[in-house]
């Protein structure tokens, strides 16, 4: 076979198209993936709808991504032929940057590649991908489910690991949706005593089998109130597109609390200087992690049986199924899965 059906933008706005391309070949230092699923995610949207600066059409999108090696360009160490792989937001840096010098590659400051932004992505029979990019996928782990571990589930768990928090700290989800009802098992199974923040009390039988302690609904609560009556957050862990529900929840962290925010909000947050002081509390935006990060998250979510509840959609009804994400109704994750 020297063709391949991809899911392709033409233009900003345009529409996602399937066509036939010739299937490409790894250059130096690069692998290519024969891809079986790969999850949609709503930063896709800066593809479709044009909203990263300087994006090239036509251009695939898709960085949730899970298949295998197919082949192996020049200078490739440690990846073979038929090794099970993933690639996520993280797609390439340039390396020479003062964060890439530092080992901080997933805030390059030059040239961060992101897949399917950068480069063609994961909506695709095959795509091709540094070598530095890739996480290897354990065996026991459906592919299905490792897209969406590759950058929802790495975003939630390298967050909450970095967070500070200790096994027994009172952690808070605030979000119940694509990366929250993530956040959510990943918060139970490293031990911390949980609690789901959502907008809906029809929401906390979900969240409780997810895993969590305790639920508040900030419809009819007051979110900080609560957090308090339970002793205050070490972590507010903000996976909503809110500035005004991240900001009710700043009253509810604890003495040396956190609000890590990792949903990208419209609207400024409004924040009180005095209590941020007195507490040493703080605000911080938390980026994904490196390849090696998103196997970690593979590894662990393995391990404990923390896995996305996904909406699977073949490939050519890529359009169908990003429109079904976009419009907040997907149960939690839309996957595409690619057969050959």
């Amino acid at each position: 076979m020297s063709k391949m059906r991809v899911a392709q933008v033409t233009r900003a706005n345009g529409a996602l198209e399937i066509v036939e391309r010739e299937i490409p070949e790894p250059g130096a230092g690069q692998v290519r993936i024969k891809v079986e699923a790969c999850g949609i995610c709503h930063s896709d949207a800066m593809t479709k709808e044009g909203l990263w600066p300087g994006i090239q059409y036509p251009r695939v999108p898709g960085h949730e991504i899970a298949g295998v090696v197919d082949a192996v360009g020049v200078g490739v160490e440690g990846w073979a032929k038929g090794q099970r792989a993933g690639v996520g937001w993280h797609g390439g840096h340039c390396g020479y940057c003062d964060s890439c010098r530092r080992g901080d590659f997933v805030t390059c400051q030059v040239a961060p590649q992101v897949p399917g932004i950068a480069y063609d992505g994961g909506y695709a029979e095959y795509m091709i991908a540094p070598a530095s990019a890739l996480a290897a996928i354990p065996e026991g782990l459906w592919a299905v489910d490792a897209g969406p571990l590759m950058c929802a589930g790495i975003t939630t768990f390298n967050s909450l690991r970095n967070s500070g928090a200790q096994p027994g700290d009172l952690v808070a989800i605030l979000g119940i949706g694509g990366l929250g009802h993530l956040g959510i098992q990943f918060a139970a199974k490293m031990g911390f005593k949980t609690v789901g923040i959502a907008r809906d009390i029809d929401k906390e039988p979900l969240a409780k089998k997810l895993g969590a302690w305790s639920y508040i609904d900030s419809k009819t609560q007051d979110p900080a109130a609560e957090l308090l009556k339970l002793g205050g957050a070490k972590v507010v862990l903000a996976t909503v597109t809110s500035g005004d529900a991240m900001s009710a929840t700043l009253g509810g962290l604890g003495v040396n609390g956190k609000l890590m925010i990792l949903g990208a909000a419209a609207e400024p947050l409004q924040v009180a200087g005095i209590p941020l002081l007195l507490g040493r509390r703080s605000i911080v935006g938390w980026p994904s992690g490196t390849s090696v990060d998103s196997q970690d998250t593979l590894s662990f979510s393995l391990l404990t049986g923390v896995r996305a509840m996904s909406e699977v959609f073949p490939l050519e009804r890529a359009a169908e199924a990003y429109e079904h994400m976009m419009s907040g109704k997907a149960r939690f994750r839309a996957v595409l899965t690619i057969k050959h």
